[in-house]
């Protein structure tokens, strides 16, 4: 009596690792896929923060007129390169499925065309726009 006790007991186990292993097998990849688009919007907000800090220094220098200046420092999680146009600052990231989504902030400014390349990590441009000069430079 005892043996057949022992092997229900070991039917059971048996049972239950099969089920938990199906689960498993069904549920990570779901999970992966949910984690790399959580991710995806992290990275995305924080671009987009460092480009409306950008975009606010620059639309308060050109608001203030020549002769202005403005810092900002800008801490990023990956290297980007964003592109300066006189009506926008955009930059474009890669997410985890290969796919590239581009970041754009409107701003009005009399930027000349450029791109800025900036590490991982802290950087911290300058926003000027020179007595001199008809146009403002970032730096």
């Amino acid at each position: 009596m005892k043996d057949n006790s022992a092997q229900i007991s070991l039917e059971y186990l048996l049972i239950f690792a099969l089920s938990l292993i199906i689960l498993i097998v069904f549920t990570m990849p779901l999970l992966q896929e949910s984690m790399d688009n959580t991710f995806d919007v992290y990275d995305s907000v924080n671009v987009k923060s460092d480009l409306a800090a950008l975009a606010h220094a620059v639309m308060k220098v050109y608001g203030q007129g020549q002769g202005s200046k403005q810092e900002v420092t800008l801490t990023s999680n990956k290297d980007l390169k964003i592109s300066i146009k006189n009506s926008y600052i955009s930059t474009k990231i890669k997410l985890k499925n290969k796919d590239t989504k581009e970041i754009r902030m409107d701003v009005k400014s009399n930027l000349k065309s450029d791109t800025l390349y900036l590490k991982k990590g802290k950087n911290t441009l300058t926003v000027e726009w020179p007595d001199s000069e008809s146009n403002m430079i970032i730096y």
